[in-house]
């Protein structure tokens, strides 16, 4: 039973996140190279806004901000699933090589297939998933012995060194490339918000509709997979099957993210990290906070980066990796 002044505490934390969001879309808006005043938010909002003002508030400013939020609760709560699937809190979908997996076949798919502009939008997310999973898959297989099962600390190893392959893959397929798709994948590796339009949002909407509430009803399922395997399997739970279902979600999850986002990591192992020492390691109480958290950060460091240069900015995966690389150094020592 979870006592009731974690979850008085739990939604207060969750109070507040809110209120930061919002707070940061409202300053979002209202600053940048294309904006919209503070005191005419409102009345654009409900209309009675000039067609330059709707035009930046709905066509550029909104879908970003929304894309932006939508990726990072994604990424959020599928480094959480890693996390509790492999015992491991270092695991994270950019640092062991889920990233690099989808980002391959997006750009496979974008160099070598034709694109119909009407479903491109569409055709990303699964795309993404497809590279995502097959990389997964085999890093799991790698990881995973016989005798003593999966094995955390392997994991992320060999997931790391999948990521710098895949990377060097991607390397290898742009080197040839004409110059327009070549700035567009490196874009997407600097992790460059680009999917700011409503159809991306469609997009990756879906994903986090259903796999959001299903990962918070297999909440408890992640608590006991983080118990020892001989507790585990003695309370009737099919480790494998589980860990299977769970990857194939986190997979899902980071897949849909970084399709329109571009590689960015270390928002799946900030966000866990930071909302367990907020409420506690029970995955029914972190995961809400981790979610709107991760959701939070990246919304900030687009927001921040966007904004440092004009009119370009700085991509927001390099503004995570500021933070993120340092934090990540900290935990390895650490633990």
């Amino acid at each position: 039973m979870i006592q009731p002044s974690l979850l008085k505490k739990q939604r207060i934390i969750l109070a507040v996140l809110f209120v930061l969001i919002l707070i940061t879309i409202t300053i979002g808006t209202g600053m940048g190279y294309s904006s919209v005043s503070y005191d005419r938010l409102i009345p654009t909002l409900l209309g009675q806004g000039t067609f330059k003002e709707e035009f930046v508030l709905f066509s550029i400013r909104l879908p970003r901000i929304i894309i932006t939020l939508l990726a990072g609760m994604a990424l959020a709560l599928s480094g959480s699933i890693l996390q509790g699937i492999t015992r491991n809190d270092l695991a994270d979908p950019g640092i062991i090589g889920i990233n690099s997996g989808a980002g391959v076949a997006i750009a496979v798919f974008f160099l070598f297939f034709p694109i119909d502009a009407g479903s491109f939008a569409y055709m990303l997310p699964l795309v993404a998933f497809i590279g995502a999973l097959l990389t997964a898959t085999l890093i799991y297989v790698f990881s995973y012995n016989k005798k003593v099962g999966l094995q955390p600390v392997r994991l992320v190893l060999i997931g790391v060194g999948f990521s710098m392959a895949l990377s060097g893959a991607m390397i290898v397929l742009i080197s040839s490339a004409e110059r327009a798709k070549v700035d567009f994948i490196a874009k997407w590796l600097a992790g460059n918000i680009w999917g700011t339009d409503w159809p991306f949002i469609l997009a990756i909407l879906p994903w986090l509709v259903i796999l959001i509430p299903f990962t918070l009803f297999k909440a408890n399922r992640l608590n006991l997979l983080g118990l020892s395997e001989p507790v585990t399997i003695g309370v009737g739970v099919s480790i494998e099957k589980e860990r299977i279902i769970l990857l194939l979600t986190a997979v899902a999850l980071a897949a849909s993210a970084v399709s329109v986002t571009g590689g960015i990591a270390f928002i799946g192992l900030m966000a866990p990290h930071i909302a367990k020492a907020l409420v506690g390691p029970r995955n029914q109480l972190f995961i809400p906070v981790a979610i709107l958290l991760g959701g939070w950060l990246l919304l900030l460091a687009d927001t921040i980066g966007r904004n440092i240069i004009e009119p370009d900015g700085i991509p927001a995966g390099i503004m995570i990796a500021l933070i993120g690389g340092p934090y990540f150094m900290y935990l390895l020592l650490k633990k």
